[in-house]
Protein backbone atom coordinates (compact mmCIF):
# COMPACT_ATOMS: atom_id res chain seq x y z
CA UNK A 1 0.00 0.00 0.00
CA UNK A 2 2.79 2.15 0.63
CA UNK A 3 4.63 1.44 -2.00
CA UNK A 4 1.28 1.57 -4.34
CA UNK A 5 0.57 5.28 -3.21
CA UNK A 6 4.45 6.20 -3.48
CA UNK A 7 5.00 5.31 -7.15
CA UNK A 8 0.97 6.43 -7.82
CA UNK A 9 0.82 9.46 -9.91
CA UNK A 10 -0.04 11.72 -7.35
CA UNK A 11 2.84 9.97 -5.08
CA UNK A 12 6.17 11.42 -3.82
CA UNK A 13 8.03 9.45 -6.81
CA UNK A 14 6.04 11.14 -8.99
CA UNK A 15 6.57 14.70 -7.88
CA UNK A 16 9.94 14.61 -7.49
CA UNK A 17 10.94 13.17 -11.10
CA UNK A 18 8.69 16.27 -12.47
CA UNK A 19 10.50 18.74 -10.43
CA UNK A 20 14.10 17.17 -11.06
CA UNK A 21 13.31 16.72 -14.97
CA UNK A 22 12.18 20.63 -14.56
CA UNK A 23 14.73 21.91 -12.74
CA UNK A 24 17.04 19.87 -15.09
CA UNK A 25 15.61 20.91 -18.29
CA UNK A 26 15.31 24.66 -17.34
CA UNK A 27 19.28 24.79 -16.38
CA UNK A 28 19.80 23.02 -19.43
CA UNK A 29 18.10 25.19 -21.72
CA UNK A 30 18.07 29.10 -20.20
CA UNK A 31 22.03 29.24 -20.49
CA UNK A 32 21.95 28.36 -23.66
CA UNK A 33 19.31 31.61 -24.41
CA UNK A 34 21.11 33.79 -22.15
CA UNK A 35 24.22 33.23 -24.32
CA UNK A 36 21.87 33.19 -27.77
CA UNK A 37 20.71 36.43 -26.67
CA UNK A 38 23.64 38.35 -25.56
CA UNK A 39 25.60 37.38 -28.60
CA UNK A 40 23.22 37.19 -31.23
CA UNK A 41 25.06 34.22 -32.54
CA UNK A 42 22.37 32.03 -34.23
CA UNK A 43 23.93 30.78 -36.91
CA UNK A 44 24.63 27.56 -35.36
CA UNK A 45 20.93 27.36 -34.84
CA UNK A 46 19.04 24.91 -37.15
CA UNK A 47 15.62 26.15 -37.87
CA UNK A 48 13.35 23.42 -38.99
CA UNK A 49 14.68 21.73 -35.59
CA UNK A 50 14.07 24.72 -33.77
CA UNK A 51 10.80 24.46 -35.28
CA UNK A 52 9.77 21.21 -33.91
CA UNK A 53 11.45 21.67 -30.35
CA UNK A 54 8.92 24.55 -29.81
CA UNK A 55 6.12 22.89 -31.52
CA UNK A 56 6.61 20.15 -28.52
CA UNK A 57 6.54 22.45 -26.05
CA UNK A 58 3.56 23.62 -27.10
CA UNK A 59 1.90 20.53 -27.05
CA UNK A 60 4.04 19.65 -23.78
CA UNK A 61 2.28 22.98 -22.09
CA UNK A 62 -1.07 21.45 -23.09
CA UNK A 63 -0.40 18.06 -21.83
CA UNK A 64 0.11 19.90 -18.49
CA UNK A 65 -2.60 21.95 -18.83
CA UNK A 66 -5.02 19.04 -19.39
CA UNK A 67 -3.42 17.00 -16.41
CA UNK A 68 -4.05 19.40 -14.19
CA UNK A 69 -1.94 22.46 -12.62
CA UNK A 70 -4.18 22.81 -9.77
CA UNK A 71 -5.23 19.27 -8.09
CA UNK A 72 -8.91 18.60 -7.94
CA UNK A 73 -8.97 18.86 -4.43
CA UNK A 74 -7.64 22.80 -5.15
CA UNK A 75 -3.99 21.38 -4.05
CA UNK A 76 -1.17 22.81 -5.67
CA UNK A 77 1.29 21.52 -7.11
CA UNK A 78 -0.88 19.54 -9.38
CA UNK A 79 -0.03 16.51 -11.47
CA UNK A 80 0.60 18.52 -14.69
CA UNK A 81 2.30 21.65 -12.67
CA UNK A 82 6.06 20.89 -13.35
CA UNK A 83 5.21 19.94 -17.42
CA UNK A 84 3.60 22.88 -17.70
CA UNK A 85 5.96 25.19 -15.89
CA UNK A 86 8.80 23.88 -17.74
CA UNK A 87 7.66 24.05 -20.90
CA UNK A 88 6.45 27.70 -20.31
CA UNK A 89 9.77 28.86 -19.62
CA UNK A 90 11.22 26.95 -22.65
CA UNK A 91 8.75 28.17 -24.55
CA UNK A 92 9.28 31.95 -23.72
CA UNK A 93 13.46 31.42 -24.42
CA UNK A 94 12.23 29.91 -27.89
CA UNK A 95 10.49 32.88 -28.82
CA UNK A 96 12.69 35.15 -27.89
CA UNK A 97 15.73 33.03 -29.49
CA UNK A 98 13.62 32.54 -32.34
CA UNK A 99 13.00 36.40 -33.01
CA UNK A 100 16.35 37.26 -33.12
CA UNK A 101 16.97 33.95 -35.67
CA UNK A 102 14.29 35.79 -37.86
CA UNK A 103 16.51 39.05 -37.39
CA UNK A 104 19.71 37.53 -38.38
CA UNK A 105 18.67 35.35 -41.42
CA UNK A 106 16.15 37.94 -42.94
CA UNK A 107 16.04 41.47 -41.81
CA UNK A 108 19.82 41.45 -41.11
CA UNK A 109 20.47 39.43 -44.56
CA UNK A 110 18.39 42.21 -46.20
CA UNK A 111 20.24 45.07 -44.96
CA UNK A 112 23.97 43.83 -46.01
CA UNK A 113 22.50 42.73 -49.52
CA UNK A 114 20.97 46.14 -49.79
CA UNK A 115 24.47 47.94 -48.03
CA UNK A 116 26.85 45.90 -50.73
CA UNK A 117 24.42 46.79 -53.93
CA UNK A 118 25.00 50.30 -52.75
CA UNK A 119 28.71 50.06 -52.81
Amino acid sequence: MLLESFFSPTGTFFLVCGIVASVGLIMGYVPQAIHTIRTRDTDGISMPGFIMMAVGCIAFICQGLMLGVVGKDGSFPGPGTWLFLTNLVTAVCSIIIFGIKIHNDYIKKDKDKKKEDKE
